[in-house]
């Protein structure tokens, strides 16, 4: 008998050094996990979700911006083109009463120009307008 408790200890001494080994990975590993960007986590704690419309005229333009707002924690919810192909400014259009995930998507742009427009499709909080001057966006690249 007593071999046999203490071959039941060292099973559950084995066990319990296989669950702190797992706590000690799992800890490890959510510090080094890609994080929001600050002005986001700060200002906004939920996540903007963003319509992405080229009005440039410039083909591919649209999916190199939505890239570049995903990896900056935005939702795009939506890529096509605008109305017109022939916008000079890129600007944001603020769909929600509350403005903080439009000013956040501003600064994370490049302070874009916001426009106050709270109807819309219900789908986006914002929609960026991608215009010709497409080259003064911050776009990390």
């Amino acid at each position: 008998m007593a071999k046999r408790r203490g071959g039941s200890g060292m099973a559950l001494t084995i066990v319990l050094a296989i669950v702190v080994v797992a706590l000690g990975a799992s800890t490890v590993a959510g510090r080094w996990r890609p994080r929001l960007p600050k002005l986001l986590q700060a200002e906004h704690p939920h996540v903007v979700r963003v319509e992405v419309l080229n009005g440039s005229g410039e083909s591919g333009i649209a999916s190199r911006v939505a890239t570049h707002l995903r990896d900056g924690g935005f939702q795009v919810v939506d890529i096509r083109n605008a109305d017109r192909s022939d916008y000079f400014a890129t600007f944001l259009v603020a769909r929600r009463s509350d403005l903080s995930g439009a000013r956040a998507l501003s600064r994370y742009l490049g302070d874009a120009a916001i426009v106050r427009q709270t109807w819309g499709p219900e789908l986006a909080d914002v929609s960026l307008v991608i215009g010709s001057d497409r080259s003064r966006l911050r776009l990390g690249d």
